[in-house]
């Protein structure tokens, strides 16, 4: 990977999915702090207090736009949209493909059909049909970062656990190798990272890795990216992890 440039460089404009708590609402607070234009998306904008006291803290940086990313309707009123924040010649540099769904109490035995598949529609499906969607207005040589997870490698699987996430993560890695080649013509930089156990709503109290720790490091990696990277798997620290 190339040597990532000082953690201050902003991104330009930067797009993140799920942005109204955890790391995607981290993500937000970094980038802004960089110097970012930043269009931070959630399901339901009006209950997002912290995203929407970050508003008033960078006016006319950051936008606050509606996204349920399993939904078509929602991803295609969310490109409606986006030109009237960042502008008909506006261009989105960094993609932080974040909003994901975790389902817990899965048991072997007792599985859901429709959690399984709610699980795919928001962990993989939606991201794909979102940067599609997102394409025309990625920049070149953006990035798109997908939000992955250890529990979504196979190579990383040793027991029964969180199936419909971790069939959904290893399906998002899918979806970044496929978009690596449907992307490249644009030369866009397609990763998937694994935040580690960070300690959100999702991860909980007891996880191992600081949310402000990781984010830093995946935005310091994503920076340092070049189009040699596309394709690549890492985590917060920058290094590999097996599929």
């Amino acid at each position: 990977m190339a040597t990532p440039p000082p953690a201050t460089t902003p991104f330009s404009t930067a797009l993140v999915t799920g942005a109204n708590r955890g790391l995607g609402l981290e993500f937000v607070r970094q980038l802004l702090a960089a110097g970012s234009h930043v269009v931070a998306t959630a399901r339901e904008p009006g209950k997002a207090n912290a995203l929407n006291g970050l508003v008033a803290e960078h006016p006319g940086r950051l936008h606050v736009l509606p996204l349920d990313v399993a939904e078509a309707r929602s991803r295609a009123e969310l490109v409606r949209e986006l030109p009237l924040v960042i502008g008909e010649a506006g261009r989105i540099d960094l993609l932080l493909l974040n909003a994901g769904v975790l389902h817990a109490g899965e048991r072997f035995g007792h599985l859901d059909q429709a959690q399984l598949e709610h699980s795919v529609r928001t962990n993989a499906i939606g991201p794909l049909l979102l940067t599609q969607a997102l394409a025309p207005w990625l920049a070149e040589g953006a990035r798109v970062v997908a939000m992955s997870s250890r529990l979504g490698s196979m190579a990383c699987t040793t027991r029964f656990g969180t199936p419909g996430y971790a069939i959904s993560k290893a399906a998002l890695n899918m979806v970044v190798a496929q978009l690596v080649h449907a992307l490249e013509p644009q030369r866009a930089v397609v990763v998937a990272v694994s935040p580690g156990w960070a300690r959100t709503d999702m991860g909980g109290p007891d996880a191992d890795v600081d949310p402000v720790q990781a984010v830093a490091g995946l935005l310091r990696e994503a920076a340092g990216l070049d189009n040699g990277d596309s394709g690549r798997f890492f985590d917060w620290k920058g290094e590999a992890v097996p599929w």
